[in-house]
């Protein structure tokens, strides 16, 4: 037998057991339903790399997740990293063909709302999203980043979208990487369970999936605009909108328009909307 404290031994660390591959594909795997596969790797660079190069010949609903990434990857090639077992690390494969392509860019505040929507409900954690992608929860009253969300074209004219997902679940303040970080054990989460939290967070973006996608891809048919400007914490502060190419801009935070863009009131009367750009907050809601 391997010694427990050998560093290749998946149960090595007791606080942190690994995921139940077999439980996770009993209660989420379904004839009819969304998720098609789903597979556990000890580690890997990235999920979203792993599943994007195989997204030609993958069906729809595929599911991979690692127990570990070594090269994870946020917005703007930005590293996410944590330790084994800590997290949820994930992506997922879809496929909606039969909706207008021009509102794929929904899909990752989807994800967002489908998450954010699961924690609060088997976390017992008041998850808030800050627009794009970013999952925030809040620990010791300070606003903290969680989770992220990044969403990438895959496999060409066969492909479809990958989502990945990436949550900070059992980490402790000594192993947050960045002070602005936070974990749902910080924000005081009722359980860290990792295999009711990730089928939680599966069969919630199932649900909103669905719905999205019997509604065409339309954000106010399906709720989804709606949903996410309920839950955004962005909406209402003063922000400042660091664009691509270097060129910032500073405004309020009024809206998410139907093509999930976030409208900043720049002053004047003018309304701004912003497509893809890093979000600062400047102002809280409060304040």
């Amino acid at each position: 037998m391997t010694p427990q404290d050998a560093p290749d031994n998946r149960w090595s660390n007791l606080d942190r057991p690994p995921l139940n591959t077999t439980a996770l594909r009993r209660g989420l795997l379904r004839p009819g339903g969304l998720w098609t596969s789903l597979d556990v790797v000890q580690v890997t660079g990235s999920t979203n790399a792993d599943l994007a190069a195989r997204a030609a010949e993958t069906p729809e609903g595929a599911v991979l997740v690692a127990e570990e990434q070594t090269e994870g990857r946020g917005r703007l090639g930005r590293n996410w990293s944590a330790p084994a077992r800590s997290g949820l690390f994930f992506s997922i494969l879809l496929k909606p063909m039969d909706v207008p392509v021009e509102r794929w860019g929904w899909l990752p505040l989807l994800a967002g709302v489908a998450t954010a929507t699961a924690l609060s409900r088997t976390a017992g954690v008041d998850t808030a999203l800050k627009w794009p992608n970013d999952l925030l929860v809040a620990v010791g009253g300070e606003e903290r980043k969680a989770g992220g969300i990044l969403a990438e074209r895959a496999g060409g004219t066969g492909g479809g979208v990958v989502v990945g997902i990436g949550l900070n679940v059992s980490l402790t303040k000594e192993e947050l990487p960045v002070p602005g970080a936070g974990s749902l054990a910080l924000a005081g989460a009722v359980s860290v369970d990792r295999d009711p939290l990730l089928r939680a967070v599966l069969r919630s973006l199932e649900e909103w999936y669905g719905e999205w996608r019997a509604a065409g891809g339309d954000p106010d048919l399906s709720r989804l605009q709606e949903s996410y400007a309920a839950g955004c914490a962005t909406l209402g502060r003063t922000v400042r909108a660091e664009l691509p190419g270097g060129r910032s801009l500073t405004g309020e935070a009024v809206a998410v328009d139907a093509d999930g863009r976030l409208v900043l009131a720049t002053g004047d009367g003018v309304q701004e909307p912003v497509g893809a750009g890093d979000i600062v907050h400047l102002r809280s809601v409060d304040s």
